[in-house]
């Protein structure tokens, strides 16, 4: 069973930094895909950004010149560097294929953006 374990959450103020780490066990982590998602209180996840296997990013209009997405398949793990932090981009953050099948959501990691 695959696992997916978030971390690197926490409180920032507005315009901080955080950078968030997803390790993925249980699977052939290489070949997959994997993407960052959110969810704020009361809203849908939505997927905010996505790296291939062969490194190719996708980012949301909300994250992009802000939020970096990169992997380390040597760690089984994923990333997201997330600079220039927003109010709005307070939400619990979850890492899980981007598309298709996806594993069964891990805890997530609580971000908030508050003065």
């Amino acid at each position: 069973q695959v696992q997916l374990v978030g971390s690197g959450g926490g409180l920032v103020q507005p315009g901080g930094s955080l950078r968030l780490s997803c390790v993925v066990s249980g699977s052939i982590f290489s070949i997959y895909a994997m993407g960052w998602y959110r969810q704020a209180p009361g809203k849908q996840r939505e997927l905010v950004a996505s790296v291939t296997s062969r490194g190719d990013t996708y980012y949301t209009d909300s994250a992009k010149g802000r939020f970096t997405i990169s992997r380390d398949n040597a760690k089984n793990t994923v990333y997201l560097q997330m600079n220039n932090l927003k109010p709005e981009d307070t939400a619990v953050y979850y890492c899980n294929r981007p598309s298709g099948l996806l594993w069964v959501w891990g805890q997530g990691t609580q971000v908030t953006v508050s003065s």
